[in-house]
């Protein structure tokens, strides 16, 4: 598995962008919009973004994989943000016309407290040895992902720490146009970021699963490389997103050489998301469960993503 760029902090656009005082349709109840110009962005440049390597941005929740306990672990993020004193005088600076000055945190009095196991993610800055949070106000991290803990249940859902495996989705290794769902032991996923998506994350915007028997997947970063992008201009990737099947997905992000992530999303041009008939959704998938330790090698073909019942029993085993 080709290990690319990690997800430890928010991505820049692709384009510079611009705020619109116009409903969003990203978020309910934002009154501004954040849209892209055609203007590509200094840090997209610097980071040579016509080299870089573009990948389907999959829409879910970001999670990591590390040592916890003397073994590979499932992290969740979490974020820590400041208290309501900190986050009120945070959205005056924000706001203020005189914000020249920069504004100045106090980590240890300014925000909220996070369980003791609780790390900061990598490439965030530091001061005087603490994490510093980013350009709005949160220090982005991580927490392990315990088997019985309620609030990650539909974390815990894709690992099984006994036989130290994840319930991964990427494409098949010998046919790209084919998906393939397999427990892919924790320690080949090290220090990778991956989304995690299903029934119960983000609205489920691919259709997996159901309240009564809910799927849940993780998805490795830059697992899904787009083959055939258009020219870097803001026409050319609108048509792209509009026109062509391949385009059905939430964003586009860049694994540049240098480690950077750059993105687009839907959103930044103006268009919807979510949609019905997602290019994920339009693929074939291929469940196949290689359970050495149980003795047992299952291999089962679907017809689409939404085929989740023979996936339900054959990872029962492993609950």
């Amino acid at each position: 598995m080709r290990r690319l760029g990690s997800v430890q902090r928010k991505m820049p656009c692709v384009f510079v962008t611009e705020v619109k005082e116009e409903p969003s349709t990203k978020r309910e109840h934002q009154p501004f919009k954040v849209l892209a110009t055609e203007t590509l962005s200094h840090k997209a440049l610097d980071a040579d973004i016509y080299s870089a390597l573009p990948t389907e941005k999959v829409d879910g929740t970001c999670c990591y994989i590390t040592t916890y306990k003397g073994q590979p672990y499932l992290w969740a993020r979490l974020d820590r943000k400041p208290n309501k004193l900190a986050e009120k005088k945070f959205k005056n600076y924000l706001q203020s016309k005189q914000n020249s000055k920069e504004f100045f945190w106090n980590v240890e009095e300014d925000f909220k407290p996070v369980p003791e196991c609780w790390i900061p993610a990598k490439e965030i800055e530091q001061l005087n040895g603490n994490p510093m949070p980013d350009e709005n106000g949160h220090i982005p991290g991580w927490v392990p992902v315990e088997k019985h803990n309620k609030q990650y249940c539909w974390h815990s859902s894709v690992v099984n720490y006994e036989f130290e495996v994840a319930l991964i989705l990427q494409h098949h290794p010998d046919d790209p146009g084919l998906l393939e769902i397999s427990a892919v032991p924790l320690s080949d996923l090290l220090e990778q970021t991956l989304e995690l998506i299903g029934t119960n994350i983000n609205g489920n915007p691919y259709g997996l699963g159901s309240k009564k028997h809910p799927l849940h997947l993780l998805i490795p970063h830059g697992a899904f490389q787009i083959r055939n992008l258009p020219t870097l201009k803001h026409n050319d990737l609108l048509s792209w997103f509009e026109g062509c099947r391949e385009g059905k997905i939430e964003g586009i992000v860049w694994h540049c050489n240098d480690g950077c992530l750059i993105k687009v999303h839907r959103h930044h041009l103006g268009l919807c998301w979510p949609i019905p008939d997602t290019y994920m959704n339009s693929k074939p998938v291929i469940i196949n469960m290689n359970l050495n330790k149980l003795g047992q090698h299952t291999r089962i073909t679907c017809q689409q993503m939404g085929s989740d019942l023979p996936l339900l029993f054959l990872w029962s085993f492993l609950a």
